[in-house]
């Protein structure tokens, strides 16, 4: 699980807050024993790196929407080796979808990949979320637990 963001841009980092989240609970809920939580800027030659080889890639960035809903989830899955077109863009340069053509033209794309994009309120400079968006970071880590939990074990059903 790749948590891609800045925690300095507010919003930006709200996938290095669902890494955080997930790290705390996973003395409750331990994740699937092959799993790694990782943090990244956004560079897509790092986002390539920290996906290369796996089975499963979650992750989570926080999007700009226009007009936005602070806290919205977009989940998005590699469909055929695309990304389907999300309703929001990165918060970065360069987004994952230049990330994903560019693993795809050097055959360096996870089996699967699935993206929790959240939408964002401030990315300015400074730490804390905007609370839509902080509102958010239970509802994405548990769904990242239940994409692990499903991957790693097909016939398990959603969590009680």
């Amino acid at each position: 699980m790749i948590g891609v963001g800045n925690e300095f841009r507010r919003d930006d980092g709200v996938g290095w807050a669902v890494v955080a989240r997930l790290r705390e609970r996973a003395g409750e809920r331990p994740l699937p024993p092959d799993t790694v939580l990782a943090t990244c800027d956004g560079d897509p030659g790092r986002l390539i790196g920290l996906w290369d080889g796996a089975a499963l890639a979650v992750v989570v960035d926080a999007a700009h929407a226009h007009p936005g809903t602070p806290g919205r989830v977009h989940r998005l899955a590699l469909d055929s080796g695309r990304l389907a077109p999300p309703s929001a863009t990165s918060s970065h340069g360069l987004g994952l979808g230049e990330a994903v053509e560019l693993a795809r033209a050097l055959d360096r794309l996870p089996h699967h990949l699935v993206v929790y994009a959240v939408e964002g309120a401030d990315s300015s400079f400074g730490t804390g979320l905007s609370p839509g968006v902080a509102a958010a970071v239970p509802e994405v880590a548990a769904a990242v637990e239940d994409e692990l939990a499903r991957h790693h074990d097909p016939t398990a059903g959603e969590r009680s």
